[in-house]
């Protein structure tokens, strides 16, 4: 299990002196792994830890407190996905206004080198860091160079059309409810985690009762039907359909993201639970009366289960996620 912590001085003797890969991270998706598998690749070549370094909440957000990041990824997710991907330890370093005044050279001393005793820093092309965000690659290699530890810096990773993989074309993607190709993106069906909460609980009278869950934000993804895996806290696996949106056919109230399990009956409220999303059936409706909705219900539960079962990892990340 990966040894998750706020403070750099929170780790243990066993994880100075490790290789740090240093990023935001959010959506840990291909670009981010290219960076991530280096720092593995480099922290297995010298027998060393593997840590990452990142921050919370997301610094755009601290900077813009009216228009804060979409988390593709919060901070309990991210660390799944790092220990999934063979990570000892997250350092989830706090970021304020304070911290944001800090000198790049001030960052190297206290954090790196004082706090985590850095053997080696991993980071992508356009890292940066620091007051006026002064710190950059270059200037990391410099300082390595000078306090004794490596650095490597990897390079922009393209898709196979040969654009550059971004959390922002992410959650471009999902806000138009393209989950494939957020998925294609990230290399793992994009999950969310959140508690099952009581609904109005018009699903049971339709003869699909739902688990629900509720979104921290309502902008980032596109409302209508999915194709869905939910994972218990268990980890028990079920396949089902989803409908995230306000109900328009009843009373179009707050968003939320209703989860129908196929051949399940049970209790989930209270359960934090992990929903991946497979694919976009179609888009929210309003539809003149019960019975319209609930046979469009019966043709979406049937595209659903056709669809998944007919679905492969797309990575061994997404294996552990997803499957």
């Amino acid at each position: 299990m990966i040894h998750r912590c706020t403070d750099p001085r929170e780790l243990g003797a066993s994880h100075r002196g490790a290789v740090v890969a240093i990023g935001n991270f959010d959506g840990v998706h291909r670009g981010h792994q290219a960076v991530l598998d280096a720092a593995r690749s480099e922290a297995a070549r010298r027998e060393a830890p593997l840590v990452c370094l990142t921050f919370e909440p997301h610094p755009r957000s601290v900077f813009r407190p009216d228009q804060p990041v979409p988390r593709l990824t919060p901070a309990p997710m991210k660390a799944r996905l790092l220990d999934a991907l063979g990570f000892d330890a997250v350092v989830e370093h706090r970021f304020d206004r304070d911290v944001a005044k800090l000198s790049a050279d001030a960052f190297v001393a206290e954090v790196l080198v004082a706090q985590l005793a850095v053997r080696h820093v991993v980071v992508g092309f356009d890292f940066q860091f620091g007051a006026y965000r002064l710190g950059t690659p270059p200037f990391l290699v410099e300082q390595g160079a000078a306090r004794g530890f490596g650095v490597t810096v990897v390079e922009a990773f393209v898709d196979e059309g040969g654009a550059i993989v971004s959390s922002s074309r992410i959650r471009e993607d999902l806000g138009r409810g393209e989950v494939a190709e957020a998925a294609a993106r990230l290399g793992y069906r994009w999950t969310i985690e959140a508690p099952v909460v009581h609904g109005q609980k018009i699903g049971r009278t339709l003869g699909y009762p739902t688990a629900n869950m509720a979104f921290a934000t309502d902008d980032l993804l596109a409302h209508g039907i999915y194709a869905i895996r939910f994972r218990r806290a268990d980890g028990t696996l079920h396949d089902g359909v989803a409908s995230y949106g306000r109900r328009p056919t009843f009373d179009n109230g707050a968003a939320l993201f209703e989860t129908y399990l196929f051949d399940f009956s049970g209790d989930l409220y209270g359960e934090t639970a992990e929903v991946s999303l497979f694919a976009f059936l179609r888009g929210e409706e309003k539809f003149d009366g019960v019975d319209p909705l609930i046979a469009q219900m019966d043709r979406d539960a049937a595209e659903a289960r056709a669809f998944l079962a007919g679905a492969a990892p797309l990575s061994p990340l997404d294996s552990a996620i997803a499957f």
